[in-house]
């Protein structure tokens, strides 16, 4: 054989042995499953889920079900925010597979699929009592050039859960159990407030809007002073948008020693004790509507007169506004929210921070009446015809002490 062929032989042969080795890690590490696009979950029925487990190791936290909803487990079971439940769930059973990549474990931590190395871990848990995995979701790190992410689903059969796919709509889950509460806890309307009344243990004070005005006024406020305006509009608004960053069921060793009352023009009354600990500030709050005339509708049959469709809606926003007041009082009873320090400075600010001096009028001399001010006579002009001039009067002359008579 010459020498030109043993030569072709060995390039073939080097080649062969190439092709074999990227077969051998395609096989590990690329599927040859290249379909169209499917559910990674699929048949999920989320009635059946009793709990949500969110992140993994210091990080997860837990959404539990509790009658009609669900609560969060490392926040006292404070109730979650339903609409983050029900967005949670969508977002995993709309995730698409179009790639299928590897069924090895061993590449599982290089495509960040792993529970330690994922960017978010999602678990559905049954409502058996040892809350066994139902279903969950692992989003790994993001595709070479940003072409999709790699997704596994979990799942108690490791055929399936070993499966890594590319998918190109890997949604975003919040971390933190704060984020599947409803951290608004009051929310009223500018115009709707008509006076707040701030205690402490150096006094009490009430401020209110101004009749057809929204300039605010204090009451009984002392001789020689004046209200700062701007201090007193936070304080009077402090309520307009009442967010807490933290909640917790009350503990019975806090004290509270300041109270905010903001009193609404539908009779609605939101009491909140204030108490500091540990350099945070929290609150406690109920509500109450003070307006406790019954509400009767009119009997035609009773020889009553029709009512009106404005009589009807005055009557309806009553049994409504005591409705909220109610259920308002239910939800947060018992519970302590954490409220960041600068709203809670609108809330506890003391009266002395919200006057100052008047300012003194300048001194004015006209309104002095013991004041005598001369009369200023006008200098005549030598032009002027009529002014008599030296030359005009003779002028006697002074004697000098110091010279003889003659």
């Amino acid at each position: 054989m010459s020498n030109k062929k043993l030569t072709i032989l060995g390039i073939v042969a080097v080649l062969m042995v190439f092709w074999a080795v990227m077969q051998s890690r395609i096989s590990n590490r690329s599927g040859v499953e290249t379909t169209g696009l499917s559910y990674l979950i699929q048949g999920l029925d989320p009635s059946g889920v009793g709990s949500i487990v969110i992140g993994t190791g210091e990080d997860a936290f837990t959404l539990k079900r509790q009658k009609d909803g669900f609560v969060v487990v490392d926040k006292d079971n404070y109730p979650a925010k339903t609409s983050e439940i029900n967005s949670l769930i969508s977002k995993c059973l709309e995730i698409q597979t179009s790639e299928f990549v590897t069924d090895n474990p061993a590449n599982h931590e290089d495509l960040e699929v792993t529970e330690e190395k994922a960017r978010s871990v999602i678990k559905f848990m049954k409502t058996d009592p040892n809350s066994s995995l139902l279903t969950g979701v692992v989003i790994g790190k993001t595709k070479e050039l940003g072409q999709g992410s790699y997704v596994r689903m979990l799942s108690n059969d490791p055929a399936v859960s070993n499966k890594v796919y590319v998918t190109s709509n890997a949604p975003w889950f919040a971390s933190g159990a704060m984020n599947y509460i409803d951290q608004e806890l009051i929310s009223a309307k500018s115009e709707d407030i008509e006076s707040v009344t701030v205690s402490s243990q150096d006094g009490v004070y009430t401020l209110r809007k101004k009749q057809d005005s929204e300039d605010v006024i204090l009451d009984n406020i002392p001789a020689g002073k004046k209200l700062k305006s701007s201090d007193a509009r936070s304080v009077l608004t402090a309520l307009t948008s009442l967010r807490f960053d933290d909640v917790k069921k009350l503990p019975p060793d806090m004290s509270f020693d300041r109270q905010y009352m903001c009193r609404l023009k539908d009779s609605t009354v939101y009491a909140l004790r204030i108490a500091k600990k540990d350099d945070k500030t929290y609150v406690s709050c109920v509500t109450e509507f003070t307006d406790k005339t019954p509400v009767e509708k009119a009997s035609i049959d009773q020889g009553g007169e029709v009512e009106s469709e404005e009589e009807l809606k005055k009557k309806e926003a009553k049994l409504l506004a005591r409705d909220n007041a109610v259920k308002f009082t239910t939800k947060h009873n018992g519970w302590v929210y954490e409220i960041a320090e600068w709203k809670a400075k609108n809330l506890t600010k003391e009266l002395a921070e919200l006057i100052e001096d008047e300012e003194k009028p300048k001194e004015d001399a006209a309104a002095d009446p013991n004041l005598v001010i001369p009369e200023i006579i006008e200098t005549p002009k030598a032009e002027d015809a009529n002014m008599v001039t030296s030359e005009d009067v003779d002028v006697p002359k002074v004697k000098d002490p110091n010279t003889p008579d003659n």
